[in-house]
């Protein structure tokens, strides 16, 4: 593992008025682990597509295998051996495991291609990785782990000697991850080296050979992991010590604000519940169990068959969303960058577009008071960014959660629904979340927080309930809220009341 298989020297990377990457220099060596490390906007994701060819470095150069690479692009890096799998995976959901693996590198017969060849090499490829998916199958129809596996089996056919992943858990179960943790260690053991991007430190420690810390698009260092833990790394990642994880918890809650009476459809049964103001609720659950889809009810974005909801004590119609935000009521999704944000639009019309008729006069937009709302929300909520017309897709996770959190809190919105708040957002982010979830909660707010990370449900929560295929299964507080008391609710069979 001491030999370098790619060398990175003062690469530099400069857009208007940003500086993405700035004279940073990497050494991979074979068959390792090499995990990067910082907040969003550190550079990570610039450098990931310089070494792909994605994107031009201002400066700098690139030696792969002993040798300078010059005018790298995609094909040209693929062709070498350099292989990437980002969050948003590049398979064609209609054509076959087969065919996706070998797409662009098809085995011909005389005439046709040769689909016996390419499902017999597939399988083969697959069996080294230790799975087994027919090679006939229809992509579409696969799990999003099976799908993660079928693009490393695309890498593996061409030869990949450096594999990139970015952030490759975020959409997985916990038996997809374990998986996914021995198939990298397969790979590392048949000397590829795995470049691995990821925001999760139990991840990074489990599988890390050395670590390198970037931050403001610079190198800052590169340690071995057995040398190193989580506080260091988050010192060196946001150029100072963080305090405690999660900020002290409200001295205790005020009358009910939010009933939720029996509601069901579909995805969810017979549920019900109370939101006192002044309270972070925390939901809990598996994949699966139905916590999505209990915030699309609340929030008026799927119908419910049969129950009710009660705010303030007064029965509430919400046949959408709109009737929701008409009694202040805010949902801040999973998916901010489909559901949450106009990421095309800039920071000023993401904050204001909800709440528009406050700056008509006449039928006439007042752009001066809708650019100082804007201004009023990134100065609040330290959203970093040069001014107001930067556009959404440019600013890191945790700036675009705080731009749609900015949204409802425009709207004077007395109940928020945070659901999975810092998912794909880096440590000193999540802190500054946590920290405006609490003053929210402590200036008379009310929140449901769903969230798959269990530190951070105890953390946050004042009382936490768990679900378990569409329903209820309990209420946690106090000293009973632990990982084990969660696990065991979230995992066992339904009481015969709830089935």
């Amino acid at each position: 593992m001491d030999e370098s298989i790619l060398t990175l020297k003062n690469i530099s990377k400069s857009y208007p008025g940003v500086q993405a990457l700035d004279q940073v220099s990497i050494e991979f060596k074979r068959g390792e682990v090499h995990s990067i490390v910082g907040e969003n906007g550190a550079g990570k994701s610039t450098l990931i597509k310089t070494i792909t060819g994605a994107i031009e470095p201002t400066s700098g150069t690139i030696v792969y295998q002993g040798k300078e690479m010059q005018s790298v692009n995609p094909i040209f890096a693929l062709k070498e051996g350099i292989s990437a799998i980002y969050q948003e995976f590049n398979l064609i959901p209609s054509l076959t495991v087969a065919e996706n693996i070998f797409y662009g590198r098809e085995i011909s017969g005389r005439f046709f291609l040769n689909r016996r060849e390419m499902n017999q090499q597939a399988e083969r490829i697959l069996s080294q990785l230790g799975v087994h998916i027919p090679p006939q199958s229809i992509v579409k129809e696969l799990s999003v782990g099976f799908q993660q596996i079928v693009e490393i089996a695309k890498s593996i056919s061409a030869h990949a000697k450096v594999l990139i992943m970015d952030e490759p858990t975020a959409p997985l179960t916990a038996s997809e991850v374990a998986k996914l943790y021995e198939i990298v260690g397969r790979l590392k053991q048949s000397g590829m080296t795995v470049i691995y991007i990821s925001h999760k430190f139990d991840e990074i420690f489990h599988l890390s050979d050395r670590i390198t810390v970037m931050r403001d698009g610079k190198y800052i260092t590169t340690l071995q992991c057995k040398d190193t833990n989580k506080e260091q790394l988050v010192s060196l990642m946001v150029g100072r010590s963080l305090g405690q994880d999660y900020p002290a918890k409200s001295a205790g809650s005020g009358a009910v604000i939010l009933e939720v009476k029996g509601i069901s459809n579909e995805k969810i049964h017979n549920i019900s519940f109370d939101l006192r103001e002044k309270e972070i609720l925390g939901i809990a659950g598996l994949v699966g169990a139905g916590r999505t889809e209990l915030a699309r009810a609340i929030f008026g974005a799927d119908a419910i068959a049969k129950g009710g909801i009660y705010i303030r004590g007064q029965i509430v119609k919400f046949k959408q969303p709109r009737d929701a935000i008409k009694h202040k009521l805010g949902l801040i999704p999973e998916d901010r960058k489909q559901h949450g944000a106009l990421l095309n639009m800039d920071i000023k019309f993401n904050i204001s577009y909800p709440s528009l008729g406050k700056f008509t006069k006449a039928g006439m937009l007042q752009p001066s008071q809708e650019k100082q709302l804007a201004a009023d929300y990134i100065k609040m909520l330290a959203i970093r960014t040069p001014n107001e017309q930067q556009l959404v897709k440019n600013l890191s996770g945790g700036n675009q959660q705080k731009v749609v959190l900015a949204k409802w809190l425009a709207m004077h919105c007395d109940i928020l629904i945070f659901d999975e708040p810092t998912r794909g957002i880096d440590v000193g982010a999540k802190q500054e979340i946590y920290t405006l979830m609490r003053d929210l909660v402590n200036q008379g707010k009310s929140i449901i927080m769903i969230s798959s990370e269990m530190p951070e449900l105890i953390g946050m929560s004042d009382r936490i309930l768990v679900m378990k295929d569409g329903r209820l299964t309990g209420e946690i507080k106090g000293s009973d809220m632990t990982q084990e008391h969660i696990l065991t609710m979230a995992t066992s069979d339904l009481p015969s009341d709830l089935r």
